[in-house]
């Protein structure tokens, strides 16, 4: 799996599903390597947005090309330098959203890169919130329309504070450039993407199509549920293919087969979630593994496949139950 971003936190508590999931899961496989935290909390007031001083992009000027940045000239700015490079036309980004972006990050004084997500091929998927990344992106990125190109530097105050980011080789007192091209956004309001399929089997449960933000509707059939595990299309995406080892963002909600009651959904917190499918119980993960980005897909699950005799305590799910889910499979991360 591709190597997480330097500069964002580790993701926080996974839903209902990954906090009693497959024991056998090796969550210390979500990623290659380490990943620093960003500060949870930031004792610095809120930066004023200047223009510059920005040092040049000299090669790879257009959206979403790796861009090539001079070293800083002279002091950098000790409030938070922002630019439009290249003005999109997309939706405007707000704090809280999940942004989808290439990016590339430097030190000032001397221009060593430190970060890319354009050598990785796989954009970075963050969310714009304080403890999930560092200030500098929530402040500079707020406001901003996607497919746009957007160039900032950021003083140690809204970046790693004094203490720096040593696996990244970055020093308390160092000023970072980046340049990130915002090529999607997320949020409670976001849905499934794609064509539907046909759901004409009688014994499986039905799912809404509705593409509105609002939780589609699942109707389970009077019939026994099925023995082995289910996962099929139901609004079909045009996306990149979920591999057994990725971490996704979705939209999901769960009930139980038998009384159709609903037990987890995101809908209802009206907050997307995100998990690595080797944290999850292995309906989950072997369910979406293969699917596409952008797709509503329905899961059934039976017990040996989901959490058998031992659901998790307080979440309404009754020993042995059958588990049918809607999942809207937003990016991969």
């Amino acid at each position: 799996m591709r190597r997480r971003s330097l500069m964002i936190a580790v993701p926080a508590g996974l839903v209902t599903l990954a906090g009693c999931g497959d024991d056998k899961a090796d969550s210390s496989k979500a990623s290659d390597s380490p990943s620093p935290t960003a500060p949870a909390t930031s004792a610095a007031p809120s930066p004023k947005i200047v223009d510059g001083p920005l040092p040049a992009i000299t090669a790879g000027t257009e959206f979403d090309e790796k861009p090539t940045v001079a070293k800083g000239s002279g002091t950098p700015s000790k409030d938070l330098a922002v630019k439009t490079v290249v003005a999109g036309g997309g939706r405007t980004v707000a704090e809280g959203d999940y942004i989808q972006a290439n990016y590339l990050g430097q030190i000032w004084d001397t221009a060593k890169v430190f970060d890319n997500s354009y050598d990785r091929k796989t954009p970075l998927v963050i969310q714009l919130a304080q403890g999930s990344i560092i200030d500098g992106w929530r402040y500079a990125l707020t406001g901003k329309k996607l497919d746009s190109r957007v160039q900032f530097s950021v003083p140690p105050a809204w970046g790693y504070g004094e203490q720096g980011q040593s696996q990244a080789g970055i020093k308390g007192t160092d000023t970072l450039v980046f340049v990130v091209d915002l090529q999607g956004t997320f949020n409670a309001t976001s849905s499934a993407k794609g064509t539907e399929v046909a759901q004409d089997d009688a014994n499986l449960p039905k799912v809404g199509t509705n593409t509105d933000g609002k939780a589609p509707s699942v109707e389970i059939p009077k019939t026994d549920p099925p023995k082995k595990l289910v996962a099929n299309y139901v609004i079909e995406g045009d996306g990149t293919e979920v591999g057994a080892q990725d971490s996704v963002l979705v939209q999901y909600k769960g009930v139980q087969w038998t009384g159709g009651k609903e037990f987890d959904s995101t809908y209802g917190r009206k907050a997307l979630t995100s998990f690595s499918l080797q944290q999850v119980v292995k309906g989950w993960s072997q369910g979406l593994t293969g699917k596409k980005v952008g797709s509503r897909v329905l899961i059934v699950i039976p017990p040996d496949l989901g959490y058998g005799d031992t659901p998790p305590e307080g979440s309404g799910i009754a020993k042995g139950a059958t588990l049918v889910f809607t999942v809207d499979i937003l990016a991969k991360m």
